[in-house]
């Protein structure tokens, strides 16, 4: 039951704000049965963390960024960047559908020689902006493209997309401060949170609560919405930037394991690799099989 993941989705624009919810859900239900696949097949792990992000990637990809998935070096382009490098495989498995490189070569993720590695970096993929996984340096990264834009009069945006528990990391306070003081209005970081860390509840590692309002604190403009609504994803991505000479933080409250009954809020699957039965299972409640 594989859907056709490129006709009839719609391009945001100012003068078109249609959007093709439905279209982007069974895009989202495809790329994660995907991504269960891959991890079972490459044998890598992290596919909780990947499964809760997929609804604020294909939401991106496929309506937001400005990106061209043949030209993907254009120096007029979006930005996008995976702060959370351990969720490489939901990134791979979006550009492969968007168009970035065949599917045919998820074949080589994390194979012995290949570049496509557990963590992105630069050369590892098509459309891969910087290099990932150590946490807390996509947000300063992100920061100093968005303003060289600004510096060199460019209009992209860059999109960041951090974990929970990165917020533990001190250097994204760093970069939290610099944004505001430039005004950098075209930086847009979105917080994939899941509640969960490698090893525990994200609230007993390091308490982050309130999330919301420490974001506020240090001068950004902050929506909070459900991370696992294409809906309410398409609602506040098409806002931002806006004219309040503000970066945006979006509070996404996902759940880690999405899509699969058996796998949501299971940080077990933290680690754990799908057997070939669970691939199956998760691919039937996904309506893919």
């Amino acid at each position: 039951m594989l859907y056709n993941i490129n006709e009839n989705w719609f391009k945001v624009t100012a003068q078109n704000s249609l959007v093709d919810i439905k279209h982007l859900e069974r895009v989202a239900d495809q790329v994660r049965g995907e991504a269960i696949r891959l991890s079972h097949s490459a044998q890598t792990p992290h596919l909780g963390s990947s499964l809760s992000c997929i609804d604020i990637l294909v939401v991106l990809y496929w309506s937001i960024l400005s990106i061209d998935s043949q030209d993907p070096k254009t120096p007029d382009r979006d930005r996008f960047i995976l702060s959370k490098g351990h969720a490489a495989t939901a990134l791979y498995v979006t550009l492969a559908y968007r168009g970035f490189f065949p599917l045919e070569q998820l074949g080589n993720y994390a194979q012995p020689g290949s570049v496509m590695a557990e963590h992105p970096s630069i050369g590892s993929a098509p459309g891969i902006e910087a290099a990932t996984g150590s946490l807390g340096h996509g947000l300063p990264i992100g920061l100093g493209m968005a303003l060289a834009s600004q510096i060199q009069n460019f209009s992209y945006r860059v999109f960041v997309v951090m974990s929970d528990g990165e917020c533990n990391e001190g250097s994204v306070w760093e970069a939290a401060m610099v944004a505001p003081t430039h005004g950098l209005s075209n930086l847009v970081v979105v917080i994939d949170y899941n509640k969960w860390q490698a090893t525990g509840r994200s609230q007993e590692v390091t308490s982050i609560d309130p999330l919301g309002d420490k974001w506020r604190a240090f001068g950004w403009n902050v929506y909070e919405l459900d991370g696992n609504s294409i809906e309410d994803l398409v609602n506040v991505l098409t806002s931002v930037p806006n004219s309040s000479n503000k970066p945006t933080a979006i509070i996404a409250h996902t759940i880690k394991g999405k899509g699969v009954s058996f796998m949501e809020d299971d940080n077990n699957w933290h680690y754990r690799i799908p057997t070939a039965s669970e691939v199956e299972e998760a691919k039937r409640e996904l309506g893919l099989i």
